[in-house]
């Protein structure tokens, strides 16, 4: 657990690769600590956890407190779905990672939005039908589980939170104002006041 070991405790939140997971035990050994969790069956199905293997580099962040400085977008920890990574190459001094997302994610990714791939916040550069593209700096490879990520593999995706309030606001504001226009007309037209 290294840095996110200090002052953790039974109970608390920690996301990994993106999955907020309440620790129910923490052993503390010279060699380091070590958390349990438990999981549901329903946080296995909806996220890639049951490909991980011992020794997986994951991606560990401890809960945003509210003093706490904001170094990216919302991420609450609740997987939306998983994607697979479709293209991941060096270019230049950079990564491009290329990722397809079930339409449960894609709904709400938009270029130059923000989306979360195993807990890390990044800013999408392109979208197409069913994938997204990003573009990774040197040090995010080097400070996450990315620089052991290949081609294939499957990760866990969370959608901007703004952005699917904002498409839930939007959805239940047309469908509630457009049920019946012609109940609150007052066309004189039409023969009702």
């Amino acid at each position: 657990l290294r840095r996110c070991a200090k002052g953790l405790r039974k109970g608390d939140s920690l996301a990994v690769n993106g999955c907020c997971l309440t620790v129910v035990k923490i052993d503390r050994k010279k060699s380091g600590a070590v958390a349990s969790f438990d999981l549901l069956e329903e946080t296995w199905k909806r996220t890639a956890f049951s490909d991980l293997k011992k020794g997986d580099l994951v991606n560990l962040e401890r809960s945003l407190t509210p003093d706490g400085r904001l170094g990216g977008h919302f991420v609450t920890g609740h997987v939306d779905g998983v994607g697979r990574i479709r293209k991941w190459e060096a270019k230049g001094g950079d990564y491009l990672l290329e990722i397809s997302a079930p339409k449960g994610v894609m709904d709400y990714v938009v270029e130059k939005g923000s989306i979360a791939v195993d807990g890390i916040s990044l800013t999408v550069a392109d979208v197409g039908k069913n994938w997204f593209r990003i573009w990774i700096i040197p040090h995010t490879y080097q400070v996450t589980n990315l620089r052991r990520r290949a081609k294939g593999e499957r990760v866990n995706l969370e959608a901007d939170l703004i952005g699917k309030y904002v498409a839930r606001f939007t959805g239940a504001y047309t469908t509630a104002s457009s049920a019946s226009p012609a109940s609150c007309s007052s066309n004189p037209a039409s023969g009702s006041r």
